[in-house]
């Protein structure tokens, strides 16, 4: 994480709020086209949900470690957190998709690549549930976040009264 004194505000596409939407649009796309292959492999028996649930929740914590790759930005006199491209996850993704393109058209290996569907899965939405949790981390650290937004949080866990 680098902190930034600049006064200069960012553009609000490199915002985290905007890229935390445009992750969430991603894994929307990708659970919708994903989702219809594993319905398709599920309903006719080629495929077992458990397997896929087991994959899956091997790999969201996987996801949610992955947080701490993503370069972020703190931008102390505009009051906002930027993020920048993750190269890692990005390579660890599009190997993940090919392999699953690879297996299931040229080799015809459809447990496999309905495997790494889940894995994909449960890497994206870790990953995603990741970035939110240390986005307002790093807001509530830098003071950030309004001081109702603090009091309501503080009542939810019951130490605020």
């Amino acid at each position: 994480m680098t902190i930034v004194n600049s006064a200069e505000v960012p553009s609000f596409r490199k915002h985290s709020k905007a890229k935390i939407w445009l992750r969430t649009g991603i894994l929307a796309i990708f659970a919708v086209i994903f989702g219809i292959s594993l319905y398709h492999d599920i309903a006719s028996h080629r495929f077992l949900w458990y397997w896929g649930l087991i994959t899956y929740l091997i790999c969201f914590p996987i996801g949610f470690a992955m947080r701490n790759l993503v370069p972020m930005q703190v931008h102390l006199p505009s009051k906002h957190i930027t993020m920048s491209f993750d190269k890692i996850y990005f390579a660890v993704i599009l190997t993940l998709v090919i392999g699953k393109l690879v297996a299931g058209r040229f080799f015809g290996l459809t447990v496999l690549a309905d495997i790494i569907i889940c894995a994909i899965l449960g890497l994206m939405t870790g990953r995603l549930g990741g970035i939110g949790v240390r986005v307002r981390g790093l807001k509530r650290e830098h003071g950030f976040l309004a001081p109702q937004e603090d009091q309501r949080l503080e009542r939810k866990d019951g130490s605020g009264e």
